[in-house]
């Protein structure tokens, strides 16, 4: 929900530009912090959503660790501000070289992806003489119920290492004296707003957790991810029910005294705290289809093209004009660059809508700022905080 003193501010920027509401993104970082104090459960915030550096800051100053996926990541995590100690690495192919910096900052785990990168790992932490903890990441086979792109967790999948090879596992961890067995890692998907799929998850945690601990392992950590979705229908319902969230791992995971659990939070932590802004640059008007062209493009916003996301769109000009005879249109809402997959929302239906309107694409925080390319040669898409505004 945008004020009439924000519209005011959006006029007079260069569009389109990213604006994050600095305020949500604390709120809803607190309610996640306190939910999640209420067990005792660590969370790690995954990077890959955004790393913005005014959202990092955020996040690191609320205590929260870093997932990250790649050896820049783990850079970036660390120059922000986040303790080595609360950064962990995943990733299905983390190259030599990460492997070595991440040795090198003494980072609190590796999530493990395969048998043989566990041996990579064993030869070059024996290079520096240094015992790198790892975690297993386990592929449960756990159908997400979300988009086919974004699941992450069947045995189709590249991720995790599959059951059947974790007595290869096994073997080699017991012949790795560089390696320090700590857990065991799941992520499943993304955009997950089925609770039962982590009831679910929980069942193949508490199974897998268990062979590990009878074939002499002791299972310190049980990482279940993150993937917990937002509601994109409906930005302004803003933070999710954390609450709800932990208490289902609370009541069905199998937690042993000596035993953490640790979260792996992206989007829910950040998607509903920016918005994309934008300019109606044309309107064309057809005898099948009017379409609003944008400034903005997938350039700025790639979700819509990769996964057929929706987002909501509104026209923030056209949203204060009180008009009881004004119609709405049914418009495709496009973007400049040349591709006919650059389109934000077909039959969107809007206010009639005028060149020079701002259009703001609600709940962008995750998987937008962070996947913004230079194709066709776009310059690189602005940012603007609510701290920018006061």
């Amino acid at each position: 929900m945008f004020s009439d003193k924000d519209i005011a501010h959006f006029s007079k920027l260069e569009t389109p530009f990213y604006y994050y509401d600095l305020n949500l993104l604390e709120s809803t970082l607190k309610a996640c912090k306190k939910a999640a104090d209420t067990y005792k459960f660590h969370v790690h915030y995954a990077m890959k959503a955004n790393f913005n550096p005014i959202v990092l800051k955020k996040i690191e100053a609320i205590g929260f660790g870093a997932d990250c996926v790649s050896g820049g990541e783990v850079k970036k995590a660390i120059d922000v501000g986040f303790k080595r100690k609360k950064v962990v690495f995943a990733g299905v192919g983390k190259s030599d070289k990460e492997i070595n910096d991440a040795l090198d900052n003494d980072i609190f785990c590796f999530n493990v992806e395969s048998v043989q990168e566990l041996s990579v790992i064993n030869e070059l932490a024996e290079k520096k003489q240094k015992k790198a903890k790892v975690a297993i990441r386990i592929n449960p086979n756990v159908d997400a119920h979300t988009h086919a792109n974004i699941t992450t967790g069947l045995d189709e999948n590249k991720f995790g290492v599959n059951s059947w090879d974790m007595p290869a596992c096994a073997a080699v961890l017991n012949i790795s004296p560089n390696l320090e067995f700590i857990g065991i890692h799941f992520h499943i998907g993304s955009q997950i707003t089925n609770m039962d799929v982590y009831k679910n998850l929980c069942v193949r945690v508490n199974e897998f957790a268990t062979w590990f601990e009878d074939h002499g392992f002791k299972v310190t950590v049980l990482n279940v991810g993150g993937g917990l979705g937002i509601d994109y229908h409906n930005p302004d319902q803003q933070i999710p029910n954390f609450e709800t969230y932990f208490k289902i791992f609370a009541d069905f995971l199998e937690v042993k005294p000596y035993q953490e659990v640790h979260f792996e939070l992206g989007r829910a932590l950040v998607g509903q705290s920016a918005s994309l802004i934008s300019r109606v640059l044309y309107v064309k008007n057809g005898k099948k289809k009017n379409f609003i062209i944008l400034d903005a493009g997938m350039t700025e916003l790639m979700r819509p093209a990769l996964y057929q996301a929706y987002h909501k769109i509104e026209n923030l000009s056209q949203s204060k004009i009180v008009n009881a005879e004004s119609e709405s249109v049914r418009y495709d809402v496009v973007g400049p660059i040349c591709e006919s997959t650059d389109c934000f929302g077909k039959e969107v239906e809007l206010q009639e809508s005028f060149r020079n309107d701002l259009i703001a694409i609600r709940s962008t925080g995750a998987y937008g700022e962070v996947m913004a390319s230079h194709y066709n040669l776009r310059e690189t898409v602005q940012t603007v905080s609510s701290e920018d505004l006061n």
